[in-house]
């Protein structure tokens, strides 16, 4: 099946009771067995759950993995993927994160014994100049959140497998439908499915999806004990969301390449982060292991009172936090995402008090650039 086909039946089951053509939500904490004999497939809805376990055969699909796990947010999915690791295992990973992620990796794991080195993933001599005897993964995202550092995916596995570690990477900006990492060698991939699988900013979800069975053994023993699965209805907005992923992941990158233009030609913007740009360092790479370059756009712009004039004047654009819905948000990184990244870092990667992100939606172009025109010139 192509992709778009996928999207809607890959999970391949119709028999769900009444040929219902919508994924029932089985809003149901336990399940009853058939005799003492015969164990059901379903028993507690925290190990698995009938809509859940659609929503995951159709994200593996998607993402040619052997399995998917549903978790309650993307940092929930992250946290479960740590949990492979032990106290004194060192993990190579980006410099260029979601705040989120650096917030856990820094407070959380560390503190439990973990060690991390953070490098820009795109550069394969300094990642592994950083391995050693306890290096036990790296963990890359790519395009990076808000720089758009563009890694290579399949140099990093080949690179990892050389010395016997993991490649986990973060799929969330390009998605399935633009770029598959386990294709290109990666064993593990991390999704905020909030973000471009749900697509209408109104769930939150996250998504580990493995390579091999084993991993998927390790991850599923992680998965019932900690017990983060996302719950029955939250499954049904996701499993819906991808039904519609090529529609709008092709609607957001049009969209985005003409918004990305025409920033370029105001010259009140100084710096902008872009994959799509034949002139970005990392636009070889894009071409060579991605199909699109996505929705996101990041900026410099002269001044900080500008800066905060767009956030003050925009329209149709909202000032919010999240990515990869139908409605064009703008984030200030320094307020928002990256905010518990300490001043001096933030400062010295450019995220700055002019430095903003747009994550664009379906709207049409012509209104995005005059909402942006307008905000510019208020």
């Amino acid at each position: 099946m192509e992709f778009d086909t996928l999207c809607l039946h890959a999970n391949g089951d119709k028999r769900n009771g009444y040929g219902a053509i919508a994924t029932p939500i089985y809003q149901s904490a336990t399940f009853v067995h058939e005799s003492v004999e015969e164990v059901s497939e379903y028993s507690y809805s925290r190990l698995s759950n009938p809509t859940r376990a659609r929503l995951e055969k159709t994200v593996a699909s998607l993402e040619n993995g052997t399995a998917a796990f549903a978790f309650s947010s993307g940092m929930a999915a992250i946290s479960a993927v740590m949990k492979l690791f032990s106290a004194s295992d060192h993990i190579i990973a980006s410099d260029d994160l979601y705040g989120g992620s650096l917030r856990l990796f820094r407070n959380v794991n560390m503190a439990e014994g973990m060690t991390f080195d953070f490098v820009n993933t795109a550069d394969i001599k300094a990642v592994e100049s950083l391995i050693g005897e306890h290096t036990k993964a790296i963990y890359a995202e790519t395009p990076s959140n808000p720089l758009m550092h563009v890694s290579d995916i399949a140099a990093l596995a080949e690179l990892a497998h050389r010395y016997g570690l993991l490649l986990i990477v973060d799929n969330t900006f390009l998605t399935p439908y633009y770029q598959n990492p386990l294709d290109l060698g990666a064993d593990i991939v991390i999704h905020s499915g909030t973000k471009y699988l749900g697509g209408h900013n109104d769930t939150l979800a996250g998504f580990a999806v493995v390579k091999s069975s084993e991993l998927a053994e390790r991850i599923a023993y992680v998965y019932k004990t900690i017990g983060a699965a996302l719950s029955p209805f939250d499954c049904f907005l996701i499993e819906r969301g991808i039904k519609t992923l090529p529609l709008r992941m092709d609607k957001i990158s049009t969209n985005a390449r003409t918004v990305a233009r025409w920033l370029r030609c105001r010259k009140e913007v100084k710096k902008i982060y872009y994959i799509g740009f034949e002139d970005h360092k990392g636009y070889s790479i894009s071409q060579k292991q991605s199909r699109g370059f996505g929705g996101m756009i990041s900026f410099e712009v002269e001044s900080r009172e500008l800066a905060e004039n767009i956030l003050a004047n925009v329209k149709i654009i909202q000032y919010a936090e999240s990515l990869g819905g139908v409605d064009s948000l703008i984030t200030y990184p320094m307020r928002q995402t990256h905010a518990d990244v300490p001043e001096k870092e933030r400062l010295e990667r450019g995220i700055n008090d002019r430095f903003l992100r747009l994550s664009i939606g379906i709207e049409n172009e012509k209104d995005l650039i005059e909402d942006l025109r307008q905000a510019f010139e208020q």
